[in-house]
């Protein structure tokens, strides 16, 4: 997938993968690739700055826990975060419903 295609979507696909629970990096990162049947293969030197970015405008906590005897740093989602995603997701069903309307070929309807 192109990089272009990510541009203004990129807090949005973090939010949603922070939806339902606690996610060190790495794991935020596999689960993008996962749900996106391997689409999004994200660079950590795009997600990091990202979650970092997040966190400072308050959409998202993060605290340090070790798990398998390493310290990792997990990301969860704030009530802030929460009320965000819910905005983005209404908005990308808003534009993609349109975009479909122009590029999905269906037929135009006649002028009255």
């Amino acid at each position: 997938m192109k990089a272009d295609a990510l541009r203004g979507h990129l807090d949005a696909l973090l939010l949603a993968t922070l939806d339902g629970g606690k996610l060190h990096g790495y794991a935020i990162i596999e689960a993008l690739q996962l749900r996106s049947g391997g689409a999004l293969d994200l660079p950590t030197g795009t997600v990091y700055p990202a979650l970092r970015r997040l966190e400072r405008a308050g959409y998202v906590a993060s605290e340090w826990s070790t798990v398998g005897g390493r310290k990792r740093r997990t990301y969860r989602l704030t009530a802030t975060g929460e009320r965000s995603l819910a905005k983005e997701r209404t908005a990308w069903r808003e534009f993609t419903t349109a975009i479909d309307g122009v590029l999905g070929g269906g037929p135009w309807p006649s002028p009255t």
